[in-house]
């Protein structure tokens, strides 16, 4: 987390069917814990005949409460933003219940293959068991009686991460991508910076007024927030390739230099983070490692 992104940390309240739009409704698992804040947020799109976009973990209650929330209504799509276990897992139970079929950009992958020697930390995090019965690509749309949602592909935080566009409300579904409360973690093999920063460009080239994230409130005036997520990204780079010139070289002794008072539960976010930064610098060619990047290599500046 930094300053210099004009972060807001209000939470949903978990449990609590709120309104947010005409077509939009919201209801967050009660999943709190260091990278879900508060708890995932399960969005029900339209009335009457509705979609449930991240219907969120394998937790009955929260399912529970989802079916009661559209309880008279016919759920037509059971929608995942992506394949991570605080997410996705809820939509087998939600689509069983209801006969809807569910939709994603396809199973669990990762931005590039794992590397020998390389950690899976990540696994766990990983819903391997997902498999959309409807696989969605970069500007397909999916259609109620009232509503529209159109698929936005923003890889980066995950490989298969989309987002979701409700067109008549000009609004983002923006999952764990873009976030009020925190920057996202990007932890390679799993997610990738340079996909991470390309997604979060195209977003600038968007027009929608407001982002419902996976976690937290609204991002309000996006453009400017979306921005700032960048420019924070690259005082990150910038504080990493000076740790770099300062002479240390490994990931855990860059992270220590760089995200300097974080509190302890997020220092391993924060060294995936770094390593994510220098995969990218590799590619770029401003940093060079023995071989292809992996997190236990050393690094220097080119």
């Amino acid at each position: 987390m930094s300053d210099d992104v004009p972060f807001n940390r209000l939470a949903p309240a978990a449990g609590t069917v709120e309104r947010l739009t005409p077509g939009l409704r919201r209801l967050m698992a009660a999943n709190g814990g260091p990278f879900t804040f508060t708890g995932t947020c399960s969005y029900i799109v339209g009335h009457g005949r509705v979609a449930i976009v991240d219907p969120g973990p394998d937790d009955p209650a929260h399912i529970a409460a989802l079916l009661d929330a559209v309880k008279g209504e016919t759920v037509t799509a059971v929608i995942v933003t992506h394949t991570h276990r605080d997410h996705s897992p809820g939509a087998c139970a939600i689509a069983a219940a209801t006969g809807a079929k569910t939709y994603g950009a396809g199973p669990h992958r990762s931005a590039r293959p794992r590397r020998e020697g390389e950690p899976s930390a990540l696994d766990a995090g990983a819903d391997l068991d997902f498999v959309p019965n409807v696989r969605l690509s970069d500007g397909d749309t999916l259609d109620g009686p009232a509503w529209r949602l159109r698929a936005v592909a923003t890889p980066g935080h995950c490989a298969n991460h989309l987002a979701f566009c409700l067109v008549d409300d000009d609004v983002l579904l923006s999952g764990d991508h873009v976030m009020a409360w925190s920057t996202s973690i990007v932890a390679p093999p799993d997610g990738a910076m340079g996909d991470y920063m390309a997604s979060l460009h195209k977003l600038l080239g968007r027009t929608e007024t407001r982002y419902f994230p996976g976690h937290g409130g609204p991002v309000e005036d996006p453009q400017r927030f979306v921005g700032a997520l960048i420019r924070h990204r690259r005082m990150r780079e910038t504080s990493i390739l000076q740790a770099l010139g300062d002479g240390a070289s490994t990931v855990p002794a860059l992270a220590a230099k760089v995200y300097v008072g974080l509190q302890p539960a997020l220092l391993g976010a924060a060294a995936l983070n770094t390593f994510a930064h220098l995969e990218d610098l590799v590619e770029q060619g401003r940093v060079a490692t023995e071989g292809p990047p992996v997190f236990g290599a050393s690094y220097w500046l080119v």
